[in-house]
């Protein structure tokens, strides 16, 4: 059989016929006439040699499909040997065809765009114990998982801060696997898992998540399960699997393999923001696991990514140096995902022509900057049904509901029920389309979950009716002034981060919303305290955006380590 191993389908499914004695392939034609589509007749079949009845089925199928028509049968007929014979070569001819298909996927980024050549990775191991110094030191993907001289972890936890380029870092490794350039000796298969689509899948087992993650209902499962260590699951975004009000059936099979209780030999690269690391920590336990930093940008890419994004050189260089002039843009420009909201808004102010009058001044003006740019004016053109106001409005309104059910997909009767028209509003929202059944159904995300955050804040400004904050939100502000000891940080939500930048800045940006705020003098009243218990304690907490423009988050993490160089480098086509 070594030698068929190497032959194509075509040559493996001949092989297997050639082998089946002759009362054996009777057999297998006597269960074919029920199992082939369109039915072959009795005295068709019985008419066929095995060279005709290869051609034949072939024919009817396809190499790819015959073969797995052949096994079906070879295993009623419990022709074990065979069985595992034939299901090496159609399993190495489905691995290239899984490849294929994973090259094919259309590189349609709705959020932040373009490929990352150079971002800032550090890499260290979880302490022993509290207080205990760690060695970070520089780490390229491809050596997470390679051979070398240690013996390589099989659970990789991949954190950063919103927008630091993990999904998009993560996609483009799986493209690299695909292309043969990462891991080609490690793994026969890596599959990506979006943790926040996760919970669109019909049924809630492992064979299920294969199909999905193949883009094919007859993917063989079983044959690609046999070998467990040779597969890599990466599951994007932990941190969205963290529902208090229900777990959907699939979360839990991603928190079996997280704990090892499925598939504890397979490998793992988890992506999470920080909020999510304690929980995380606590589902993975006592495995030997390694933690890997990504703090976005390199100084060098930050020009690359304009010279990418604007594509004309002169635009890239007047945009670029619009950003070199302030400090704290250029700061920002750090983080990959504010780096895409900057060149988007400039962009916009490039082709209606107009110059900007004030630069940003933090995070929350950068948002608030590219959403009074992008929200339909009053009366204008098309868009005369939508009033800025009603927009803004509806927008906040679906981002709090988001927030409060810890939901990021909504059906498009969820803007129905919030005054939105998704397809006019593709500047704050992305869409994708899933089978379900025999019909298509269409979800709605905001373009990147910074962007739900930060209509969740403002949210807070357009109460008209509500005398006072919402539960959700009191719990977090009385848990965050609890913290008494300077070395205990605690993680803030964006939420939280962009109402109290929003509350205590009055910059020009944040003036072109004050027109469209209409919030209940009480809640002013509450909003106004809010701001000053946050000011009086802010320094016990880890602000997820900070280190984008203060470098203090970068400090934090380096304090007690021994720091390398810290550039990690893998080219992307």
């Amino acid at each position: 059989m070594a030698s068929a191993l190497s032959q194509s389908p075509q040559e493996a499914l001949l092989w297997a016929l050639s082998d089946l004695e002759e009362n054996s392939f009777k057999t297998l034609k006597f269960h074919l006439r029920a199992m082939t589509q369109p039915h072959l007749a009795r005295g068709e079949l019985e008419r066929l040699s095995r060279v005709d009845l290869a051609s034949r089925l072939i024919l009817m199928y396809g190499a790819q499909e015959a073969v797995r028509v052949v096994l079906k049968v070879l295993k009623i007929m419990n022709l074990l040997e065979l069985v595992d014979q034939l299901s090496q070569v159609h399993l190495n001819d489905y691995r290239e065809i899984y490849r294929e298909h994973v090259r094919s996927l259309a590189e349609e980024d709705q959020g932040v765009k373009g490929s990352f050549n150079r971002l800032l990775l550090v890499a260290a191991e979880p302490p022993a114990g509290p207080g205990l110094e760690q060695e970070l030191h520089s780490v390229g993907m491809e050596t997470l998982f390679g051979p070398g001289e240690e013996p390589h972890p099989s659970v990789v936890v991949l954190q950063g801060s919103a927008g630091t380029g993990k999904t998009t870092l993560v996609k483009n490794l799986v493209q690299e696997w695909a292309r043969g350039a990462l891991y080609p000796d490690r793994f026969d298969y890596v599959f990506y898992v979006s943790c926040r689509e996760v919970v669109l899948l019909p049924r809630c087992d492992l064979h299920q998540l294969l199909f999905w993650c193949c883009g094919d209902s007859q993917a063989p499962a079983t044959e690609i399960l046999r070998q467990p260590e040779r597969l890599l699951f990466i599951l994007d975004g932990y941190d969205e699997l963290q529902r208090p009000f229900e777990e959907h059936c699939m979360e839990k099979v991603l928190h079996l393999l997280i704990r090892r209780r499925l598939l504890p030999t397979c490998s793992l690269l988890i992506t999470t923001r920080p909020p999510a690391l304690r929980n995380l920590q606590s589902m993975l336990g006592d495995q030997h696991h390694v933690h890997v930093h990504i703090l976005g940008f390199s100084e060098e890419e930050r020009k690359r990514y304009f010279d990418f994004y604007f594509a004309d050189e002169e635009r890239a260089r007047k945009a670029f140096g619009f950003v070199q002039k302030s400090a704290i843009l250029y700061k920002a420009c750090q983080v990959p995902g504010i780096c895409w909201v900057l060149c988007s808004w400039l962009k916009a102010h490039l082709d209606r022509g107009q110059e900007v009058s004030e630069p940003p001044s933090n995070s929350t003006d950068i948002y608030t900057a590219y959403v009074s740019t992008f929200l339909p004016a009053d009366g204008d053109g098309d868009c005369s049904d939508l009033t800025r106001y009603r927009v803004l409005k509806g927008l906040c309104s679906l981002a709090a509901e988001g927030i409060q059910h810890h939901r990021l997909l909504f059906k498009e009767d969820d803007l129905k029920r919030h005054n939105l028209d998704g397809p006019r509003l593709t500047a704050f929202l992305s869409s994708s389309e899933y089978q379900e059944g025999l019909g298509i159904k269409k979800f709605y995300s905001f373009r990147h979950i910074s962007f739900q955050e930060f209509f969740h804040a403002m949210s807070f400004l357009m109460k008209e009716d509500q005398n006072q904050l919402g539960e959700e939100t009191r719990r977090e502000v009385d848990r965050l002034l609890e913290v008494k000891d300077q070395e205990e940080y605690e993680e803030v939500s964006l939420s939280m981060q962009f109402l109290f930048d929003i509350l205590k800045t009055d910059s020009a940006l944040n003036w072109k919303f004050k027109n469209l705020f209409k919030t209940a003098p009480s809640l002013m009243q509450d909003l106004k305290h809010f701001k000053e218990q946050m000011e009086c304690a802010k320094h016990h907490w880890s602000w997820e955006l900070e280190f984008s423009l203060y470098e203090s988050k970068i400090k934090k993490l380096t304090k007690g380590f021994q720091m390398k160089d810290i550039l990690f480098k893998i080219d992307y086509l």
